[in-house]
């Protein structure tokens, strides 16, 4: 069985095949499908091929994972390639093909189709907001530029908003920056809900989505792109997995005989699912219930900023336990659950019942608030719980330390 390492690039691929015991280069590769299909057709069955994750890793690793045995796609942080002392695109091959020859490579996880085009909508999506924002600010700036006081209205973008922007005497070139930024506006709301539409309608066949969304505070985007960056829930066999592969997992310092200590968070992971769950746990701890007792408590002893961090890592647990149990949350509001599952179908393009909607949301209005009174008893039950769990330490401690005070050295004790 040969070892065959490949460093990619745009517009070519250079070869090196380990093999008994030796390693010695092979042809350059041409970056098109024609000549992929011949490479990949030379191959043996019994072959092994290891390449770096990139941009166009996946389709090189798609056309040739037919016509050999295995297809390692590594992380670069792995290789050890970017701290070599002498890298060159050929030693990079030969790099991963020694590496892959004594089995010290551990391969990523390859999404399936589906999961990949889900984070390629919400990448683009997430690019988009981006531009929204900043059209948004080049507005707010040049009304600070021109001293002008915020409006008595909170959306400025809204109808009423922008019939406030059109009464504003403005100099040219600062009337031409707020036209620019608002088309930049239209273009990017028009571009996000054509996005949203398309996840809305795929998050309605998800049981896993439409599960992670009866949790307070967690939309589809967010239970959508949980989703996207994990995959399987069962490629993790606890969740102490999953927290390292987000990132959330705190760094631990130990030397010699020192204690070890916890740092920051390592960041080591998933970036857009980890900044999915903290966004999320910043509208989680304003509903009533565990996980805003949980933030509360945290937040007195460690401040704000670690408190929605611990939050975001105890909701990575929650839809873990949630999603290999096959379980809704528990604490879950039915009547909001409800509410959100109507607005996934109105945003996927399902038809609006005007007969009915004011008696069915005045009906599902009563309900969420008495479920909101329901969830508040949830979370005064669970912070009695802590406070009691918290008195008994106390006590325990207090006790032992009354026994060692009691012990006189030098006397055997009966």
């Amino acid at each position: 069985m040969r070892s065959i390492g490949l460093d990619i690039h745009r517009d070519f691929i250079e070869v090196a095949i380990a093999e008994d015991g030796e390693i010695r280069s092979g042809p350059r590769v041409v970056m098109d499908p024609e000549s992929l299909e011949l490479f990949a057709a030379s191959l043996a069955a019994d072959d092994q091929v290891v390449m770096e994750v990139s941009g166009n890793a996946w389709e090189v690793a798609r056309i040739i994972r037919a016509h050999v045995a295995r297809v390692v796609v590594v992380s670069p942080s792995d290789t050890g390639i970017r701290q070599a002392r002498a890298k060159t695109d050929r030693l990079d091959a030969r790099t991963l093909a020694r590496l892959l020859a004594s089995g010290e490579l551990d391969s990523v996880w390859v999404p399936d189709d589906e999961t990949r085009a889900m984070r390629r909508r919400l990448q683009r999506r997430s690019r988009i907001v981006g531009i929204r924002t900043k059209a948004k600010n080049e507005i707010h700036a040049a009304l600070i530029r021109r001293l002008i006081p915020k409006p008595g209205f909170s959306d400025l973008f809204g109808k009423a908003g922008r019939e406030w922007l059109e009464t504003l005497e403005l100099p040219a070139e600062e009337q031409e920056s707020i036209d620019s930024a608002l088309r930049q506006l239209d273009f990017a709301d028009s571009e996000i809900a054509g996005i949203e539409k398309v996840v809305a309608k795929e998050a309605l066949q998800s049981p896993e989505i439409l599960r992670l969304m009866t949790v307070p505070g967690v939309n589809v985007i967010t239970a959508a792109t949980f989703m996207a960056a994990v995959g399987d829930i069962r490629r993790f066999p606890n969740k102490r997995k999953l927290v390292a592969y987000l990132g959330l997992d705190p760094r631990v310092r130990q030397s010699g005989s020192s204690e070890a200590r916890g740092g920051p968070i390592s960041k080591q992971g998933s970036s857009s699912g980890r900044h999915a769950l903290v966004e999320a746990s910043w509208s989680a701890v304003k509903s009533p219930g565990p996980i805003k007792a949980f933030y509360e408590r945290t937040k007195a002893r460690r401040g704000a900023q670690v408190a929605i961090v611990a939050s975001a890592r105890k909701l990575a647990c929650l839809f873990w336990v949630l999603l290999t149990r096959g379980e809704d949350y528990a604490y879950g509001q039915p009547s909001l659950t409800r509410k959100k599952l109507r607005r996934l179908e109105l945003l996927a393009g399902a038809p609006k019942e005007r007969s009915t909607e004011g008696a069915v949301w005045g009906t599902n209005h009563a309900m969420r608030k008495a479920e909101r009174a329901l969830a508040e008893q949830a979370q005064a039950a669970y912070e009695q719980t802590v406070a009691d769990w918290k008195r008994t330490q106390r006590q325990r401690q207090a006790a032992k330390e009354k026994v060692d005070a009691s012990q006189t050295s030098g006397h055997a004790q009966i």
